[in-house]
């Protein structure tokens, strides 16, 4: 049951992303709601399903979009990783802290895209990329998260997104 409510969630993300926040865009870019589905699952449930989880997210969305194929399968598999090394430290309810660590992780994602851009020969300006891309992106998935968060929270403590025990 939860493997399909997770697979629904990317699907639904990605369907939003591509279409209702195209024309939603703030200074010319979209918040990363697949990062923010790997931000909350890695945050709730660890570094190992936050990685898993990034992983598939990511090349779901590098096959959607028809960019690089692993781009952000690795990128979002990193992020989901280091989200989940913070599961234990932070106080899973605050959105607060939820947010500035989907921020946090938003300039990362987006920084590792970038280094893993150059390795192919694709050279983006850094300062156009840092303040055009990066920051913009990572400020307004951060701000949309105190709007999603307690749907996801509340669907988690009611066992929708766990594994239930025998």
């Amino acid at each position: 049951m939860r493997s399909i409510v997770f697979l629904l969630l990317i699907i639904i993300a990605l369907l939003l992303q591509s279409t209702i926040f195209t024309f939603l865009q703030v200074a010319g870019v979209k918040p990363d709601l697949i990062l923010m589905l790997v931000v909350f699952n890695g945050f709730l449930r660890g570094s190992r399903e936050g990685a898993f989880l990034g992983f598939l997210a990511g090349l779901a969305q590098d096959i959607f979009s028809g960019s690089y194929i692993g781009l952000n399968a690795l990128t979002k598999m990193l992020a989901g990783y280091l989200v989940g090394l913070a599961e234990a430290r932070f106080y899973k309810e605050s959105v607060i802290i939820v947010s500035l660590v989907t921020f946090m992780v938003g300039i990362l994602n987006q920084l590792a895209c970038y280094v893993l851009l150059f390795y192919l020969n694709i050279e983006v300006a850094p300062f156009f990329a840092l303040g055009q891309v990066i920051m913009p992106s990572a400020i307004y998935t951060g701000l949309l998260v105190p709007l999603t968060y307690w749907k996801f929270y509340s669907s988690y403590e009611k066992g929708w997104l766990r594994e239930r025990e025998p």
